[in-house]
């Protein structure tokens, strides 16, 4: 199945301790680039999250987030030594003040270190963390493989049209070649000049030798079958079809060079432009 390297996944769930969210994004790319942002408290399991990436993807800039929000309603306590400490700086500055106002709880819970959430367990983190990876990745899977079914139709519909371009012009190419030599023939007559028969006949046969593109129509045929054949493949197929592209526009640049008549021009030109359509498509796939 044909994958693209652009797409977009998310996961997030609630535990008891808060709520956890995975974010990846992905374009193309050449190569696997990943980055990963996360809490400090998932920055000892940043290897095992890029290894997992590197098993699940082989192209593309993936940009993955994770994002915390711990709960502290029920794990929140009061540090006593912090309280102590505020409880004494509070006496010597009653000390100090006559008659100072009474002290609000609530404004002695604000003070730095006073109330704390109780630390979650890294082990029980990472574990989570990893799990809502994995989900990710998939859902990015499925969002890829979606897009990528696209661009393997956007291709076979090019490459459709070019095996109706070549079987056009092969069913022509006899027709244009007489008409080239008879062209040439008349040319010879009006100058009204003695010419070998046998000499006219060898040049008759270079002409048709140069312009003969039956080779580079049996190649543009392979080039078909085999990119049909690679979309079907399992696993990345994005530089083989690079390739492939490379191979077709090659062939259209020598049937143009080749060209004995406008219409073989024509052609040329048409292929190169459903070339370089499906080249721009190559590019997004893995």
């Amino acid at each position: 199945m044909t994958h693209s390297m652009t797409g977009f996944a998310r996961v997030e769930e609630e535990f008891s301790w808060g709520r956890l969210s995975c974010e990846i994004r992905s374009v193309n790319h050449r190569y696997l680039e990943p980055s990963i942002r996360m809490p400090d408290s998932l920055r000892v399991a940043e290897g095992s999250f890029r290894e997992q990436l590197k098993k699940s993807l082989s192209r593309g800039k993936v940009e993955v987030s994770f994002f915390l929000k711990q709960e502290n309603n029920d794990s929140a306590q009061i540090n006593p030594e912090a309280l102590n400490g505020l409880v004494q700086l509070l006496s010597a500055v009653s000390a100090k003040v006559p008659n100072p106002a009474p002290v609000n709880p609530l404004e002695a819970l604000r003070w730095p270190g006073v109330l704390q959430a109780n630390e979650l367990d890294a082990d029980t983190l990472v574990a989570a963390a990893n799990t809502m990876l994995q989900k990710t990745l998939t859902d990015l899977q499925k969002s890829r493989a979606r897009e990528g079914e696209g661009l393997a139709q956007h291709i076979q519909d090019r490459l459709s049209a070019i095996s109706q371009h070549v079987a056009t012009l092969r069913s022509e190419l006899p027709a244009l070649t007489a008409a080239q030599q008879d062209k040439l023939s008349q040319k010879i007559e009006a100058l009204q000049v003695d010419v070998d028969q046998d000499r006219l006949a060898q040049e008759l046969v270079i002409i048709a030798q140069k312009s003969d593109v039956a080779e580079e129509l049996d190649r543009l045929d392979t080039h078909i079958v085999e990119t049909q054949r690679a979309l079907k493949q399992t696993g990345p197929i994005g530089r083989r079809l690079d390739f492939l592209m490379q191979e077709f526009n090659r062939e259209a640049n020598t049937l143009s060079s080749k060209a004995i008549a406008s219409g073989v021009t024509q052609i040329a030109v048409e292929l190169k432009v459903l070339v370089e359509q499906m080249r721009e498509q190559v590019q997004n796939i893995e």
